[in-house]
């Protein structure tokens, strides 16, 4: 059965420590069962009554199910249920007092023609005389799912119980309502809300108001009472949210607070790379904030490397995607005025920029990788310029708290004034019901006779699981004043500078000469590109030997006197990451701890993570696994 099911939204509560946050949004651990070996067997029917019966058989990575009668099937059709594709499951009761019936329901997305679409399957348990043994048959296949896609290693002998379950992690959600020409906020309430909820995920909803809000938010946050930071929005609300954490006094035990990201904006570069760690194929859109819903409610976490900018003024920021000059940043600025077209507009702001390519005179220099790092096309060595030449030595304000308002949460956040509540949200009720009072099942759920079904209260909570508290108010620091320095003051779309956070030893002070271990290419460049991870868009793959956690920033510059059309053809290829194999002898790449980049020419634009910063000389130095990314699992093909 594929129907659509309103949610109504669950509740859990208490406080948490940094250990408990890495407890529960730690990596899931490996199953020990092969893929093929069943954990559960039995046979179900169906919701209503009188329909197909089932034979439903669970594997740590699938849902098998074959249809028993009326007609037997030996080559089911939709009989297998990736749990990649699963984002939750629930249980139900009849409301007929006369059926001794129990329900659960399977949540999924499965990929069809035209991208993913939500589909729920009810399966009737059925196979004994009472309700309460129903009930516990049922309650025991939910719990089983609960755990698979939570992570929680299972064998086919031992008992399946409620108290196997994780604790819910609860989650803070930012929403830029107005990123992804202004459908952020739609698209989250429209996919993002049920499918989290499905899950049984906590959290709280907060729609940002203005530019740095979310960094201010993330100031005056008591982090104890959250396990993870989301953003909706493109990579320019999680570039606030990463240096809000960092711009704190206490920034050692707030950047491990596990972050994430679910695409909703213009640029969707991290959501790119987070949609390729899981398995997933390239997506864009609706597709991609869909495979990094499925991935965020499964739970797990990846190392984060930041790169820690220090600019001109000697103010210092935090990166965790990339530093562009030249081509590249120039598109991204200058496609601002397109922003209504959404990604389109960097296709758009290409073209421009092909048509008036410009090249920028400038000194790069880096400290290279200490250990050996893959190429990116294993077997070809990547062109150098002629021009290398190793170089010679020659406290936080405090906060106030205002109130934050346009909250959407199941908690009972105490606010100031009424939050706008999440419509219908019930009371909180059991893990594995269906997610605390869904809506009745009626209509084409049913034929003509079949009592609705409603949750299923009695399956009692996971142990350890917090009793309903209340949480403390989320603050917002003082707007900050930006540095005095004699370069002109920021302007509206300056990030703020974080004034705390790691040192950078590897970082003489910006003037200073490097040190004789640093490499120098002076000359002429159409683009200079120093990156993270491995996507610099949904669907631009800049570094495709790239991870999370590898400790260093890959640095790739073209040098003047390429063509249009050589320049087109590198920017083509890297939808597929395929850029370094074209051995154009105009494109280079280095893997680097450290990096100074000295522009020569006295215009131009600088970009950090997409944000315009100030123009002039600059470094950086990678700080590897400084920060914690929600990732989902790894390599969970759909």
């Amino acid at each position: 059965m594929e129907h659509r099911l309103d949610q109504k939204l669950t509740t859990s509560q208490g406080s948490r420590s940094a250990w408990d946050r890495a407890e529960v949004m730690a990596p899931p651990p490996a199953l020990p069962l092969a893929s093929s070996t069943p954990i559960l067997h039995g046979e179900f029917g169906s919701y209503p009554a009188h329909g197909p019966r089932f034979a439903l058989t669970l594997t740590v990575q699938a849902l098998h199910i074959q249809r028993l009668r009326p007609k037997p099937e030996a080559r089911p059709r939709n009989g297998l249920v990736p749990l990649s594709e699963v984002s939750g499951c629930g249980t139900l009761q009849s409301r007929s007092p006369s059926d001794t019936a129990a329900y659960f329901c399977v949540y999924t997305y499965p990929r069809r023609r035209g991208g993913r679409c939500r589909a729920i399957r009810t399966f009737r348990a059925d196979g004994a005389a009472t309700y309460e043994e129903n009930r516990a048959e049922a309650q025991r296949w939910a719990t089983a799912l609960m755990c698979l896609l939570r992570g929680v290693p299972l064998s086919g002998e031992q008992e399946i119980t409620p108290e196997l379950l994780p604790r819910r992690p609860r989650l803070l959600i930012l929403v830029n309502p107005f990123g992804g020409r202004g459908l952020a906020w739609q698209r989250c309430m429209d996919y993002v809300v049920p499918m989290i909820s499905e899950a049984g995920l906590s959290f709280n909803l907060i729609q940002t108001e203005r530019q740095n809000h979310a960094r201010e938010l993330v100031q005056g946050l008591s982090l104890s009472e959250w396990e993870g930071i989301v953003t909706v929005s493109g990579d320019g609300l999680l570039y606030e949210v990463l240096n809000g954490l960092l711009d704190r006094p206490d920034w050692k035990d707030a950047v491990r607070m596990p972050i994430g990201v679910l695409p909703c904006g213009s640029g969707n570069a991290l959501a790119g790379a987070v949609n390729h760690h899981g398995g997933f194929e390239p997506a864009v859109g609706v597709d991609l904030l869909l495979n990094c819903s499925l991935l965020l409610c499964r739970g797990g976490s990846k190392p984060l490397d930041l790169l820690s900018v220090t600019l001109a003024s000697g103010s210092r920021c935090f990166s965790f995607l990339s530093v562009a000059w030249g081509f590249l940043s120039d598109v991204d600025i200058h496609s601002e005025r397109f922003r209504a077209l959404g990604s389109a507009r960097f296709t758009l702001g290409a073209v421009l920029g092909l048509a008036t390519l410009h090249t920028y005179r400038g000194r790069l220099s880096y400290l290279p990788a200490t250990t050996e790092t893959a190429l990116p096309i294993p077997g070809h060595s990547l062109p150098r310029a002629k021009s290398e030449l190793v170089l010679a030595p020659a406290p936080a304000p405090a906060a106030t708290h205002s109130p934050l308002h346009r909250s959407v949460s199941d908690l009972p956040l105490p606010l100031p004034q009424p939050a706008l509540a999440s419509p219908g949200s019930p009371e909180p009720l059991p893990g594995l019901s269906l997610n605390g009072g869904g809506p009745e099942l009626t209509g084409d759920w049913g034929g003509a006779g079949d009592a609705p079904l409603s949750p299923d209260p009695l399956l009692p909570s996971p142990p350890n699981s917090p009793k309903t508290a209340q949480l403390s108010p989320i603050s917002e620091a003082p707007p900050e004043m930006p540095a005095s320095s004699g370069s002109p003051p920021p302007t509206s779309n300056t990030p703020k500078i974080s004034t705390w956070g790691p040192s950078d030893h590897l970082l003489p002070p910006l003037g200073s000469p490097l040190p004789p271990d640093w490499v120098t290419i002076e000359g002429e460049f159409v683009l200079m590109l120093a990156i993270l991870p491995s996507h610099l868009g949904a669907d631009l793959v800049a570094a495709p030997h790239a991870r999370f956690d590898d400790g260093v920033v890959h640095l790739c510059w073209v040098r003047s006197g390429i063509s249009r059309a050589a320049l087109l053809r590198i920017l083509l290829a890297m939808e597929h990451g395929n850029h370094f194999s074209l051995g154009c002898p105009h494109l280079s790449y280095a893997a680097a701890r450290a990096f100074r980049l000295e522009p020569l020419t006295p215009r131009g634009v600088l970009t950090v993570d997409g944000e315009l910063v100030e123009y002039g000389p600059m470094q950086a130095q990678v700080h590897p696994s400084l920060a914690t990314l929600l990732t989902g699992p790894a390599g969970q093909k759909p």
